[in-house]
């Protein structure tokens, strides 16, 4: 496997040490073992990444020969298994990064329930395990077997009151079915009792809306992954919000990453939009304006720059962002100066997406 250094060093090439800032690759970590403390106001902030990849080692074994297999080698050989140990914390302790919530890629959807209970209780074990290495760094998101709903809510309740984790990680659809299904309620229900935070990363560009799938996959610009994956964010929230998951459970703590795709720079469109195309919303009747219920959801702030963030915040609200950098993939700089340069924040808007808001929805101390 290769290492996150060694990965940095490969991309420097012949200008070793040389970051490409533009690009948002990142130095490898200083050597100096300083943590930088972030302070705003004159007052100490705990500062909390809610979206940071961790991979389990002993999942490659358990579905070797499955259809599984290649994706679970890919996902700890490569940059999102990244070790939970020093050179992480060095990397945090440079960033200014306190806490990270630990998350693993959904990609075992579809996996019969035998194999769908061991794989996550492998999974769910070994990451409590690691985040209790390491208590004051590191918390984690439970998985859940979502496929089967009843399943995922017991996986949900043991992870949180068992093992100690502080909500789940779940993927954007599940086996190609919306997260807005009626079928998924018994997880949302459980969910919203136990009051955990579902972290949405996106897993891949599913849905081929005007053949977007042929047109991105393979293509220059790491289309895939650039418009794919804020696409499946956007359609995930989408149907949570129109297939009434939001009115039916409104008390649910979801965090969609990437700043919730392209969704909250554009959520005026969904209002009108049944007005403009009436048979195409035959969907139950929602409570409130589509794009109030964003307001009700929580985004990281993972959108690059200090303008974008600004227009995040004035969208839905500080109270609503929280710092994410989906490590060890190295899209973001300096995840702190990011929230503390960003123009028109005022001193509590930073103190609660730099680490605040998060405090209170994992149940850290502060």
């Amino acid at each position: 496997m290769q290492t996150r250094r060694q990965f940095f060093n490969t991309m420097a090439g012949a200008s070793a040490g040389v970051a490409c800032v533009a690009c948002g690759l990142r130095p490898p970590a200083a050597q100096s073992g300083q943590h930088r403390e972030v302070t705003v106001g004159g007052s100490r902030i705990k500062t909390v990444d809610v979206h940071a990849h961790a991979a389990v080692a002993e999942v490659v074994d358990l579905v070797k020969g499955t259809q599984f297999e290649r994706a679970a080698r890919r996902q700890f050989e490569g940059r999102l298994g990244f070790p939970v140990g020093p050179e992480r914390i060095a990397d945090m302790d440079r960033d200014g990064i306190d806490v990270q919530a630990l998350s693993i890629n959904a990609v075992y959807y579809g996996a019969d329930r035998d194999l769908a209970r061991r794989i996550v209780d492998v999974q769910n074990e070994k990451l409590a395990a690691m985040c209790a290495n390491y208590p004051d760094r590191f918390v984690g998101y439970a998985s859940v077997s979502l496929e089967y709903p009843e399943i995922a809510a017991e996986q949900l309740e043991r992870g949180m009151k068992e093992l100690g984790l502080r909500g789940a990680g779940i993927a954007g659809s599940v086996a190609g079915e919306e997260l807005g299904s009626p079928k998924f309620d018994p997880f949302w229900k459980k969910a919203e009792e136990l009051q955990a935070l579902v972290f949405i990363p996106p897993q891949t560009a599913a849905a081929d809306v005007s053949g977007i799938t042929k047109r991105i996959q393979g293509s220059s610009g790491a289309l895939a992954n650039v418009i794919g994956n804020p696409l499946e964010t956007t359609l995930a929230l989408s149907h949570l919000i129109f297939q009434g998951t939001l009115d039916r459970f409104p008390n649910l703590k979801i965090c969609a990453a990437h700043g919730g795709g392209f969704l909250p720079s554009y959520a005026a469109r969904m209002d009108v939009g049944c007005s403009v195309f009436p048979d195409q919303c035959k969907g139950p009747t929602l409570k409130k304006k589509p794009s109030e219920y964003l307001k009700q959801l929580y985004f990281d702030s993972l959108v690059f720059t200090g303008e974008a963030l600004r227009h995040l915040v004035a969208e839905h609200g500080a109270s609503q962002i929280m710092i994410g950098t989906d490590y060890a993939v190295p899209w973001v700089k300096g995840p702190v100066d990011h929230v503390l340069n960003a123009p028109g924040l005022s001193d509590a808007d930073r103190i609660a997406i730099l680490g605040g808001n998060a405090v209170k929805l994992l149940k850290i101390p502060a």
